[in-house]
């Protein structure tokens, strides 16, 4: 039996989008034009996959010929549709009880956990006018920027569309250059002692090596 139509709701278009960003706002604090930037490329993503998600499918408007022709029987205004992934990799069931809706939820927590963890070092650092270096920062040097990838990633397993797909990768790069810049400016506050951090630390990805060494 087909669900219920779940387009057209607005206000939890309005309830979800609000919440998510008050969360990662909470955590992320921006203060600089960068972070604002940051930010705000984030809430993008964000608005974009809750309006397709309860307010008009586009993807799945757009996708309808295509998707009714390769399945027949899928009811292209179930809330349940949307969650293309389950459909396209065949999954039977309830799509929110499937392996990626668990594996959105451990990059959705991480990810806000990371988020904080970061962000609670940086503002010390910060106040101290010193470089972080301890917490996430001691793994990776933009534990911030992985933060967000991760999230945006739980989402993308959880509720893909053509939009947040083609946005993804913009946001990478746009993360990518961000963290160049930012760089660029520790390099001329902190000189030595941030090359010294930079050469132990990697960028994005921790480094199996370092944490060998550390254990």
């Amino acid at each position: 039996m087909n669900d219920t139509p779940a387009y057209g709701l607005w206000m939890l278009v309005v309830f979800n989008s609000a919440i998510f960003l008050m969360f990662a706002f909470s955590f992320f604090k921006p203060q600089t034009a960068r972070d604002w930037r940051t930010f705000g490329a984030f809430a993008a993503f964000i608005v974009a996959l809750f309006v397709e998600m309860y307010g008009f499918p586009l993807s799945i408007y757009l996708l309808s010929g295509w998707l009714q022709t390769k399945y027949p029987n899928l009811d292209l205004l179930s809330h349940n549709s949307g969650h293309l992934w389950s459909t396209l990799l065949g999954e039977k069931g309830d799509p929110h009880f499937g392996a990626l809706h668990i594996a959105s939820y451990v990059f959705l927590g991480f990810g806000f956990y990371l988020l904080s963890s970061a962000w609670n070092v940086l503002y010390h650092a910060q106040r101290g006018k010193s470089l972080a270096m301890t917490g996430p920062y001691a793994r990776i040097r933009h534990p911030q920027y992985v933060a967000f990838v991760l999230i945006l990633l739980g989402f993308l397993l959880q509720w893909p569309t053509l939009l947040t797909l083609l946005m993804f990768p913009i946001l990478l790069l746009m993360y990518g250059r961000l963290a160049i810049t930012e760089e660029a400016n520790m390099r001329k506050q902190f000189g030595a002692q941030f090359d010294a951090y930079a050469a132990r630390t990697p960028r994005f990805v921790p480094s199996l090596r370092n944490e060998a060494s550390s254990t």
